[in-house]
């Protein structure tokens, strides 16, 4: 065969059907949802510290909202699971009223132009009241590591300060009620930044709890970036630091009243390439006191105890990698904890992904002293967050992974096969996972090939153990595969390469695998494998040789039958089409489709990252399931004929679980039925039930759904920023 070959098309009308009534949801079934544990696997941007009492922190994260470390539960809670707002999940900063612990402020906005709010609660993060800003945040844009933005008046606690990234200062009287600009400060803001841009804006707020002077970074170009005001924010006055070009990113206020600024020429987390350390007396001497030889990168965490001691991080550092350096006298000697540092991951062996031993970190942007044990000592990464309880002079730091209860991650695909384990994901960033026991950190099995991100699955129904995986690299970097197969349920794998191939006479051969965009597919046996290339191939060998796929236009992609090893299904989205084969991926030709509406292009996805929506039933031979749009439509007879089974629910996700009723699966799928949007069930494609509540909506963030086909009622759900969850109904026994 010649692999510029020509593909032949045959062109066919699908006609829409008559299809039946279905009644609206009847009423919510409560449901149980748990965290799949990872243990952390996201950036977070900073912890704090509450002043006023011990082992009371918070964290905030760049999507997966906040968390609040509770002593007597021993691990991280969760504060804005109830919320449906997206762009909330987002923290810009946190303030914790320095006297009342149970005073909490949070800044949420996920980027410039998604809304924007002040979230105020009594009881720490168990509630919040809501109030919208008309200044805009970035908790996921660049320069989210900065900060802290939101401070309080230690001596008016009804008076808070806010530092925008594009519109200059701002200020409440009414604990966050109601802002206005402070239009005397000198940086009225740069206005809303161009398309794919960040502003940096006033990096922090740092108010002198003993006289109430107010400082402010600025992390924009300019002459200056750093302000002071000695009456309560009415006047402003520039202070000279280090080169114009580097920009303040952090700033803490020791309990002698000198300010420590950290400064970059970048606003991170990956733009860096040098930076400073200074120190500002309060008689408005100013010093250098960067770290000697701290290499290259710039410097973004910041930490003063209330002794004195100062810690801060380097970020961007990547040859030897971030650290951190502790000094115990103002920054006239630092200490490089890196290089007297060990980790143990035994409870979140997940960081051991990449296949090497759990580094450093990268992205530290937070750093904290407990204010009630200098000796304890936390630092935030791009991955985890880590804490040691000894952080003395001399000797090894063990530093732990501190993330019980924290979930920040990003799910691109999952699947529950008919056997082995119940649940196999694909993550951004981490690669994925085979989950062996949905409440313990999984061990990395996502090697040879490893790949940050797992853009597709897919499992033999009939002999489950078989597992096809495709993905990408999260940074370029060298690659020889982006395809892996495994023969036992995913526990080791086989990088999967495919031949060169020409889209046209005349041109030179390419490995089109290479990008990380083709999807792989396995037949009902294991024995067949596609991959969609721009040209689909198939092997029956396990790639020893390869052969063009016939009947398939330019990026089909199909679905294997998961009964019948020798049925694959595409659809001809160009011709509005359904393909079929019976010959395990020889040839494709067209089925009738009877019921489909007439423009199927609306059933198409757009990115390697999007779940597909022609759904292949392991429940019986020929039960596909296709998403046009928002409507879901179902056929027993192998594309032959539809009905349309989503009635009036809005279909955004859908996934099959074991059947709870009849014979036919259950579904799941997140959709909106009237004006609810939410997580639904259907177990006789008659009704919706919902299934989620508004205590469980994670910012409506949700990237893939499917059920379990051999745990009735089960349901995974992956979320973008807030982690892998299962759901089970409430009176399940665990």
């Amino acid at each position: 065969m010649r692999w510029g070959a020509s593909l032949a098309t045959v062109s066919v009308l699908c006609t829409a059907g008559s299809v039946p009534a279905i009644a609206a949801a009847d009423r919510a079934a409560p449901y149980r949802w748990t965290n799949v544990t990872v243990g952390a696997g996201g950036y977070a941007p900073n912890i704090i510290f509450s002043p006023s009492e011990p082992g009371l922190a918070y964290l905030r994260t760049d999507m997966g909202g906040a968390y609040r470390w509770d002593v007597k539960a021993a691990r991280w809670i969760p504060l804005q699971d109830g919320m449906a707002i997206s762009s909330y999940m987002g923290v810009e900063s946190i303030a914790v009223d320095p006297r009342d612990a149970n005073i909490v402020y949070l800044a949420v906005g996920m980027a410039a132009r998604l809304p924007a709010a002040i979230l105020r609660s009594i009881d720490r993060g168990r509630t919040w009241t809501t109030t919208p800003v008309p200044f805009a945040m970035g908790g996921n844009e660049p320069g989210r590591g900065m900060g802290e933005r939101l401070a309080i008046d230690p001596h008016n606690r009804s008076t808070l300060f806010f530092g925008s990234r594009h519109d200059g200062l701002w200020r409440s009287d009414d604990s966050g009620a109601h802002w206005a600009k402070v239009t005397t400060f000198p940086i009225a803001g740069l206005g809303a930044p161009a398309a794919g841009q960040a502003h940096g804006g006033i990096s922090f707020i740092a108010i002198d709890s003993r006289t109430g002077r107010i400082w402010a970074g600025i992390a924009d170009p300019g002459a200056d970036h750093l302000f002071r005001s000695d009456d309560g924010g009415k006047n402003w006055l520039a202070v000279k630091g280090p080169a114009p070009d580097l920009l303040a990113t952090k700033g803490a206020v020791g309990a002698d009243g000198t300010l420590y600024v950290t400064y970059s020429d970048g606003i991170g987390p990956s733009d860096a390439t040098t930076g400073a350390v200074w120190r500002f007396a309060p008689d408005g001497s100013a010093r250098d006191i960067t770290p000697r030889d701290y290499g290259m990168g710039g410097f973004m965490g910041l930490a003063v105890s209330r002794a004195g001691i100062v810690a801060v991080s380097t970020i961007d550092r990547w040859q030897p990698g971030d650290t951190v350096w502790l000094s115990r006298d103002g920054g006239a000697r630092w200490n490089d904890l890196g290089t007297r540092s060990r980790r143990n991951v035994s409870a979140t062996p997940y960081l051991l992904h990449e296949g090497k031993g759990a580094d450093f970190g990268h992205w530290i942007s937070g750093l904290a002293i407990d204010p009630f044990d200098a000796g304890r000592m936390v630092y935030t990464t791009g991955a985890t967050v880590y804490a040691a309880d000894s952080a003395k002079p001399g000797g090894e730091i063990l530093w732990k992974p501190w993330v019980k209860g924290i979930e920040q991650t990003a799910i691109i695909t999952l699947t529950s096969p008919t056997g082995g384990a119940h649940l196999i994901s694909g993550f951004g960033d981490i690669a994925g996972f085979v989950h062996e026991d949905l409440n313990a950190s999984p061990k990395p099995t996502f090697t040879n090939p490893y790949l940050s991100n797992t853009n597709n699955l897919d499992y033999a129904g009939r002999t489950p153990h078989v597992v096809v995986r495709s993905g990408s690299l999260y940074a370029e970097r060298p690659r020889d595969a982006t395809l892996g197969w495994s023969q036992d349920g995913g526990k080791s794998w086989k990088p999967l390469r495919v031949p060169p191939i020409r889209l046209a006479d005349g041109e030179q051969g390419k490995r089109y695998d290479l990008a990380g965009e083709a999807a792989v597919i396995v037949s009902a046996d294991g024995g067949t494998f596609v991959v969609a290339t721009p040209m689909p191939l198939v092997t029956r060998d396990r790639g020893k040789s390869w052969d063009l796929v016939q009947g398939l236009g330019l990026n089909a992609r199909p679905v294997a039958d998961k009964v019948d090893a020798r049925r694959f299904y595409s659809v001809d989205f160009d011709h509005d089409r359904l393909l079929v084969s019976n010959d395990a991926a020889r040839t494709f030709v067209p089925v009738a489709g009877l019921g489909l509406p007439a423009r199927l292009s609306l059933g198409k996805v757009h990115g390697r990252e999007q779940q597909y929506r022609l759904v292949a039933s392991p429940f019986g031979t020929g039960d596909l399931w296709f998403q046009v749009g928002e409507q879901l439509y179902h056929s027993i007879d192998g594309g032959q004929s539809f009905v349309m089974a989503s009635g009036m629910l809005k279909v955004e996700l859908f996934g099959l679980g074991l059947p709870m009723a009849g014979k036919d699966a259950t579904i799941f799928a997140v959709g909106t039925l009237g004006e609810q949007r939410g997580v639904w069930r259907s177990t006789d494609h008659k009704s919706w039930t919902r299934i989620d509540d508004d205590a469980h909506r994670w910012g409506g963030r949700y990237r893939v759904i499917s059920g379990d086909p051999r745990h009735a009622g089960r349901v995974y759900l992956g979320t973008d920023g807030r982690g892998l969850f299962y759901g089970d109904p409430a009176g399940e026994t665990k």
